[in-house]
């Protein structure tokens, strides 16, 4: 008996070893190596829900030993909802502590180019789970925002443009949270400093930057620009600025402002209201916003689009002079029969 248990002995023990080498350590996915695959689970989700979404997806070989081990582990206590990557090769061990740390896969988001905030949480909500109409709310609850030193026309000012890294399943109330965090890295000591020399806050420089983004269709002239609606503020003269009666009108392709388009009565109608308006009219680009800080020190007051549609503008110190350039600008208009 003993000659046996010697011989059974260290079998057993080795069988045993190489069943728990098996369960922990061995690949068990189906991926190829070298690849790797994202597997969302939504919030919610159970334990039973996850090991199916990991079978549908084809990420397990074998989904017994996942189970196993996954059970061992108590992962069915610990399940963290979101994003994770898979990759070939990797043991159930390693997907197993993954999931049950919550290590998520983070999913970057560009933001850029954006009008509104109905137009940006779109952007957000074709990236992450977060459901648009909740952001929207988040970005129109005053009292969350007055907590962040902002309102409902200004908390667009957050979202300085840039690629950002998010969980997939971040709340709302959290991802507005770390814009502001982004937003007050962005406004550094030297950044406050040149828009204190202005007399202007942070926020007025992103809504001053917002109506030069329009306007310029180059960079080399947004300095120049940005210097005239400085000059017509100091001088307490309205800006008179084209796109934001495109923005109070929401018809942001318009081609031509007319007479009638001027009485639209809006705080943002800067012909009818003088200063800047109640905030941004777009979310400026970062080269828009230097050049508020950096604007181009000269007399000019008014300004008028080519008459050759270059994109370009002529400048003028007298509005006679302005008006010239006005009058040339409109006859060209008319040529092309562009009317609105």
């Amino acid at each position: 008996m003993k000659k046996y248990l010697y011989i059974i002995g260290p079998a057993v023990f080795f069988l045993v070893f190489a069943l728990f080498y098996v369960i922990t350590w061995m690949p068990n996915t189906s991926i190829p190596k070298g690849k790797s695959k994202v597997v969302l689970l939504p919030d919610s989700v159970d334990y039973e829900d996850v090991l199916d979404i990991l079978k549908k997806d084809s990420i397990l070989r074998i989904s017994v030993t996942f189970d196993f081990l996954a059970r061992r582990k108590h992962y069915p206590r610990f399940i963290h909802p979101g994003r994770y990557l898979f990759r070939g090769g990797m043991s159930n061990n390693g997907m197993v502590n993954m999931l049950r740390g919550g290590f998520q896969q983070p999913v970057r988001v560009t933001i850029h180019n954006v009008r509104t905030k109905e137009q940006l949480a779109g952007v957000v909500a074709q990236k992450l789970e977060m459901d648009s109409a909740e952001l929207v709310r988040v970005l129109s609850d005053s009292a969350f925002l007055a907590s962040m030193g902002m309102d409902t026309s200004t908390v667009i000012c957050l979202f300085i443009p840039d690629t950002y890294e998010f969980y997939w399943n971040i709340p709302a109330g959290r991802f507005v949270k770390k814009m502001y965090r982004e937003y007050k890295k962005f406004w550094n000591k030297k950044r406050l400093e040149e828009a204190k020399q202005l007399g202007l806050t942070p926020e007025e420089v992103i809504t001053l930057a917002s109506i030069v983004q329009e306007e310029a269709l180059h960079k080399d002239e947004m300095s120049r620009i940005a210097g005239v609606y400085l000059n017509r503020l100091k001088k307490g003269i309205r800006l008179q600025a084209d796109p934001t009666i495109k923005y109070a009108l929401r018809d942001f392709d318009r081609r031509r402002i007319i007479t009638k388009d001027l009485q639209y009565n809006s705080p943002y109608n800067t012909y009818k209201y003088a200063g800047l308006p109640p905030g941004p009219i777009r979310i400026p680009s970062k080269e828009a916003i230097d050049a508020v800080l950096h604007a181009e020190k000269h007399r000019y007051l008014y300004f008028c689009a080519r008459d050759d549609f270059s994109g370009y503008h002529y400048f003028s110190k007298t509005l006679s002079e302005h008006n010239r350039y006005a009058r040339k600008y409109r006859r060209a208009l008319n040529k092309k029969r562009i009317y609105r």
